[in-house]
């Protein structure tokens, strides 16, 4: 593909090549779902257990028949490629099909209900983890080698060193039980529709601040640990030496110059750690007892629900996807060597 010279490039012609690179990570991305649910499906199915045990194992009184009729209902006795093939004739419809266990209510119904709080969770924990680990990136790369560069780095051995599970146990073995200033379970407590707007707030965050605390302390120590290595990087470059050499203030070297270029290798990163966030739900809501997607998911996994299952996994990926590609793109618009040349640069 041929691109126009540099002093050529219009709005138009800028404009064509981003719906360009927008239409191929479009096309990209569903390749890339289509494998996944591949891997999944078939990941699922042949492992050991079935939905129909917990309903025909530890009830002496069913017989084989029974078993039989229950794996027709559910469509478990055709191939796995039929399977396959007739679970993707529904996704199609945005039909995520029916649970297999529990109160065998829709896929789709029970994911809208517990979505708001895992999203609203990780999105919060990205917000904190931006605002703690960027200046706390900044600060260590211009200390280098002085005390606040010292105690960061301490800090992320930490925060790699220390596993999330074992950090909740803590948490709330300290601030729930020793010092019961927090809840250790459940989003709300039994009086939460008696209290008022405020009160109900606040019982929210009192419920959430520790899984939050979690989220946002497993990402900051690599994020912020990234930050310094981009920022020492930027402030090598010799436009940053030159801007130091014709007398620019400090502060409009760093945050005007510096800190905008150190941002692009971020933006890849907050799209790379959506995975570990949405991975990292079904630790800390089964931990907690919170609602969410991530104890649905494992609930779910333990009953062999296929549906529940994939529809999890579907969920999950589309939103790792997006994340990953919207990043792509934020990026190619903060970079204009990217946008002039079709993400080609």
């Amino acid at each position: 593909m041929e691109h126009a010279p540099t002093s050529e490039i219009t709005p138009s012609v800028i404009l064509r090549r981003v719906l360009y690179r927008v239409c191929k990570k479009i096309g990209m991305t569903m390749l890339i779902l289509f494998g996944i649910t591949v891997i999944s499906f078939w990941v699922i199915h042949l492992a050991p257990g079935s939905p129909t045990d917990l309903q025909t194992t530890l009830n002496p009184q069913v017989g084989a028949a029974a078993r039989a009729r229950l794996e027709r209902l559910y469509e478990l006795d055709q191939p796995l490629h039929v399977q396959y093939y007739r679970w993707v004739k529904r996704i199609a419809r945005f039909d995520f099909g029916t649970s297999m266990s529990g109160d065998h209510r829709p896929v789709w119904d029970k994911i809208k209900e517990r979505m708001p709080l895992t999203i609203g969770m990780n999105v919060t924990s990205l917000i904190l983890t931006l605002l703690f680990a960027i200046p706390i990136g900044v600060g260590a790369a211009y200390y280098q080698g002085q005390w606040f560069d010292k105690a960061s780095t301490v800090f992320v051995f930490i925060g790699f060193a220390m596993p999330g599970f074992w950090l909740a146990l803590l948490l709330m073995l300290y601030f729930g039980i020793y010092l019961q200033w927090l809840p250790i379970s459940g989003l709300t407590s039994l009086d939460y529709h008696n209290l008022s707007f405020w009160g109900k707030a606040g019982d929210l965050a009192k419920h959430l601040a520790m899984p939050i605390f979690i989220y946002t302390f497993g990402s900051l120590a690599g994020m912020s640990r990234f930050m310094r290595s981009s920022m020492l990087e930027v402030l090598r470059q010799d436009f940053i030496l030159t801007a130091k050499a014709k007398g620019l203030p400090l502060r409009t070297v760093i945050y005007k110059h510096a800190l905008r270029n150190a941002l692009l290798p971020v933006i890849t990163i907050l799209g790379l750690s959506i995975p570990s966030l949405i991975g990292g739900s079904v630790i800390i809501e089964s931990i907690f007892a919170l609602p969410g997607l991530g104890q649905l998911f494992y609930a779910s996994v333990l009953a062999r629900d296929y549906p529940m299952i994939m529809g999890n996994l579907v969920l999950g990926a589309v939103l790792t996807l997006a994340g990953n590609m919207i990043a792509d793109l934020c990026y190619g618009l903060a970079d204009p060597r990217i946008r002039n040349t079709g993400g080609n640069a």
